[in-house]
C-alpha cells in the first residue's frame, strides 16, 4: 500500500502548525545562566547543533503529518485518532521544554520523557497500516528524542 501524495495545502497547514509548535518549544527554551553551568555528558551535540536538528526534524513531522492526513481521507476515526496523537506529541514535546528550560527541573523533565517517547512512537505505529512513508519520517525524530533522553539522563546525573 503506498500513501498518496500530500496536497501542497496540506503541506502549507502541516508545515504552519510545526512551525507554531517549534516557535512555542523555542520560547520555552531559555538558555541562560543556569543551563550554561549545567555540567553536560560528553556525547551531547554542541549547543548550534540544536537548531538545526530540530528544524529538519520539524520539517519531517510536517511532511509525515501531511502524508498521515491525506492517507486517511475519508476516514474519520483514523482521522480522529491521529489528531489526538499529534496532540499528545505536542503537548509533551513542550512539556518537556517548560520543565528543563524553563522551570529548570530536569528531573522532572527527565519523568516526562518517556511520555514523549511513546507519543512519537505511537504516532508510528498509527500511520505504518495505512501511510508507511508517513510513519517511516518519524523514525528520526523518535532516535533524536533517544538522545534527548539519555543527555537529559546525564544531566541529572552530573548536576
Amino acid at each position: 500500500m503506498t500513501s498518496p501524495q500530500a496536497s501542497r495545502k496540506q503541506l502549507l497547514i502541516a508545515a504552519l502548525l510545526a512551525i507554531a509548535v517549534a516557535g512555542a518549544g523555542g520560547s520555552l527554551t531559555i538558555l541562560d545562566d543556569w543551563y550554561f553551568g549545567l555540567e553536560q555528558p560528553w556525547f551531547k551535540p554542541p549547543d548550534w547543533a540544536f537548531g538545526p536538528a530540530w528544524t529538519i526534524l520539524f520539517g519531517l513531522m510536517a511532511w509525515s503529518g501531511a502524508l498521515g492526513w491525506a492517507a486517511s481521507e475519508g476516514q474519520v476515526s483514523r482521522r480522529r485518532q491521529l489528531i489526538w496523537l499529534w496532540v499528545a506529541n505536542a503537548v509533551f514535546n513542550l512539556g518537556w521544554s517548560l520543565l528543563f528550560f524553563l522551570l529548570q527541573r530536569p528531573g522532572l523533565a527527565l519523568l516526562e520523557v518517556p511520555l514523549l517517547w511513546a507519543s512519537v512512537l505511537m504516532l508510528i505505529l498509527h500511520k505504518q497500516a495505512y501511510a508507511p512513508k508517513a510513519a517511516k519520517l518519524l523514525w528520526p525524530y523518535l532516535i533524536w528524542v533517544t538522545l534527548a533522553a539519555a543527555i537529559n539522563l546525564g544531566v541529572v546525573v552530573l548536576n
